[in-house]
C-alpha cells in the first residue's frame, strides 16, 4: 500500500462527497481511505456508508477533536505514507502520485504540504517559515533542520513510520495548532518539512467552523497558540510574547474606543474590541492559556 488517506469529518457533508469523489478519481498509487466522523449532525457518516464503500468509516459519538480523530485512524493505516486530508478539499487525479514521487525522491523530508489553491484557482498561502511567536524566541528553533516551519494541515503527507515514532498528533490540541506542533516534533527527529509544488489541492477554507461565532474561533486559536508556546518555548520567551501582546492589545483598545463614534461597521468594531479584551485576559499571568 502506497498511501493511507485520513479524512476527519465534522458537519461537512456538502463538501465531503466532492472530496471523496476526487480521491476515487485519483490514479497512479495504491491507496486506502479512512473517514473519521466526529459526531456530525449532517449525515456525513451516512453519506460515506451509503456511497463510498471503499472507505473505512469510523464514527465517534462525541467530537474528539481533529488530532485525536486522526490518531484513531493512524493506528489502522498500512500505507508507506499517510495523507491527512481535510473534507473541504478536492485533489487532482495525479496529486497523490506526485506527492508519493516527491517523498520517495527526498528522503530528508518527513512531512510535506501540497500546493493549495482557492476554488477559483488562485494560490492559497500554505507554507510558513516561522512559528507563532518565533520572533521573540532566544534560539529555541536553531536546532530544527530545514527552512520550512510548517505547512497548512488541509493536505499533509508524512512517512507512516515517522508518524508512529512521534506518536501522531498531540491530542491536547483540539482543532488549531496541531499541524504546527507536529511539524516541530518531526523536525526534532532530524527530518525536514517539504513543499510539493507539483501536487495541487483545491481548498474551501474553514467549513467545519462556518457556524461557529468569529469570537469563539479567535479564542480557540489564541488558546492553541499559547499551548504551542508552553510546549516549545522557554518561560522568558513566553513572557516576552505576553508583554508584546498586552501592549498591542491595550493600544488597540484605546484607539478603538476613540474611533467608536466614527465607526461605519459597528459589528466589526465590536469583534475587534472583543478579541483584544480576550488577549488581555489570556496574558494576565504566566499561567496563560491554561483555562
Amino acid at each position: 500500500m502506497d498511501v493511507s488517506v485520513i479524512i476527519v469529518s465534522y458537519n461537512t457533508a456538502a463538501l465531503l462527497e466532492g472530496c471523496l469523489n476526487s480521491l476515487r478519481a485519483s490514479k497512479g498509487v495504491a491507496k486506502e481511505i479512512f473517514v473519521v466522523d466526529n459526531c456530525s449532525a449532517d449525515q456525513s457518516a451516512q453519506l460515506v456508508a451509503d456511497h463510498f464503500p471503499e472507505a473505512t468509516l469510523i464514527v465517534n459519538d462525541t467530537n474528539k477533536g481533529f488530532g485525536a480523530a486522526n490518531n484513531q485512524a493512524l493506528k489502522r493505516c498500512s500505507g508507506r505514507y499517510i495523507v491527512f486530508l481535510n473534507p473541504d478539499t478536492q485533489i487532482k487525479p495525479d496529486t497523490l502520485q506526485k506527492a508519493v514521487e516527491f517523498m520517495d525522491a527526498h528522503q530528508e523530508i518527513g512531512l510535506a504540504g501540497a500546493k493549495i489553491l482557492n476554488p477559483d484557482g488562485t494560490l492559497q498561502d500554505s507554507v510558513s517559515y516561522c512559528y507563532p511567536g518565533e520572533r521573540y524566541a532566544s534560539g529555541e528553533t536553531a536546532h530544527l533542520p530545514g527552512k520550512i516551519a510548517c505547512v497548512l494541515g488541509a493536505f499533509m503527507i508524512a512517512r507512516r513510520d515517522l508518524m508512529i515514532t512521534v506518536g501522531g498528533f498531540d491530542e491536547d490540541f483540539f482543532l488549531y495548532g496541531e499541524d504546527q506542533d507536529l511539524a516541530w516534533r518531526i523536525r526534532e527527529t532530524g527530518f525536514e518539512i517539504g513543499y510539493i509544488a507539483e501536487a495541487e489541492v483545491f481548498h474551501w477554507s474553514g467549513q467545519s467552523e462556518i457556524n461557529t461565532p468569529e469570537t469563539s474561533v479567535f479564542e480557540k486559536k489564541l488558546k492553541a497558540e499559547y499551548l504551542f508556546y508552553r510546549k516549545h518555548y522557554q518561560p522568558r520567551t513566553i513572557a516576552r510574547i505576553r508583554r508584546a501582546q498586552r501592549i498591542k492589545a491595550l493600544y488597540r483598545l484605546l484607539t478603538l474606543a476613540l474611533s467608536y463614534p466614527f465607526a461605519r461597521n459597528r459589528k466589526a468594531h465590536a469583534y475587534k474590541a472583543h478579541c483584544y479584551r480576550f488577549v488581555l485576559e489570556m496574558t494576565r499571568s504566566p499561567e496563560t492559556g491554561r483555562s
